[in-house]
């Protein structure tokens, strides 16, 4: 399977790398969320290939195939971002990668992360480790939030209702040594499984935004749950991840700050 989803990876990036800071037909979901034809390139060509080789295999993916409303445990399934980071990749910034997870009997199996233009790949099998380019990786050792790096993402809605994403991001402004702002939750996720930050929190994710990086954080060392500290994250639009120390420190202050 490492190999198939390596080879798959590496076909949606050649594609993503080709339409990069060229003229763009853009279109909007919604007043800030964009899609291009290189998402729907991309997500074609890889279930196309996964169909091929897996045939009774579903699909759930971000432009053309939604999140199903039961799912079925005796399936497969594969969750695919084809471009995880749009907003970035429309303006020629290179953060930005392809997404994809396998998920069977309700649990993530296999995750890999890939940005073409850093060249960066996250894999993770479940059991088995997380690893960076072959290389393997670990979560930081970091123990308190005022030492930590965090990264956040702000939902598309934001501009609708800033209530919970401001006044969560600016609690741990000034209790953490630093928050940033990336714009591509599965990388998110990925630099955290890497040691970069400390931990992650967003709220109304997709499951292709966070199937496969939250695989990797888990087999990096880390802990990954949603808001309720539970374990609804792939499904249930919000996601905290972080190093074992820090992931009861950043619920107690998401818990405090909004009702879900």
């Amino acid at each position: 399977m490492k190999k198939f989803l390596t080879e798959l990876s590496g076909i949606s990036g050649k594609i993503l790398i080709k339409h990069f800071r060229s003229k763009l037909n853009i279109r909007f979901k919604g007043k800030t969320d964009p899609v291009t034809e290189a998402d729907r390139n991309s997500e074609n060509a890889l279930k196309k290939i996964i169909s091929r080789k897996f045939p009774n295999d579903l699909f759930i993916c971000e432009e053309s195939c939604p999140s199903p409303s039961r799912i079925d445990n005796d399936k497969r399934y594969w969750i695919i971002d084809p471009l995880d980071g749009t907003v970035n990749y429309t303006h020629g910034f290179g953060t930005f990668c392809v997404s994809i997870a396998v998920m069977l009997h309700g649990e993530i199996t296999h995750g890999i992360v890939y940005n073409p233009y850093s060249k960066e790949m996250f894999y993770a099998e479940k059991g088995k480790g997380a690893y960076k380019n072959g290389k393997k990786i670990s979560v930081s050792k970091t123990r308190t939030i005022r030492k930590s790096l965090l990264v956040t993402g702000f939902p598309y809605y934001t501009h609708k209702n800033p209530k919970n994403v401001f006044q969560l991001f600016n609690t741990f402004a000034v209790t953490a040594q630093g928050v940033r702002r990336l714009g591509s939750a599965a990388l998110d996720l990925c630099y955290v499984a890497d040691g970069n930050f400390e931990g992650f929190w967003e709220e109304n994710l997709g499951p292709w935004d966070v199937a496969a990086g939250s695989l990797i954080v888990k087999e990096a060392g880390g802990n990954v749950s949603d808001f309720n500290n539970g374990n609804n994250y792939i499904f249930g639009k919000h996601i905290i991840a972080s190093n074992p120390y820090l992931h009861k420190q950043m619920f107690n202050i998401i818990n405090k700050k909004i009702s879900l």
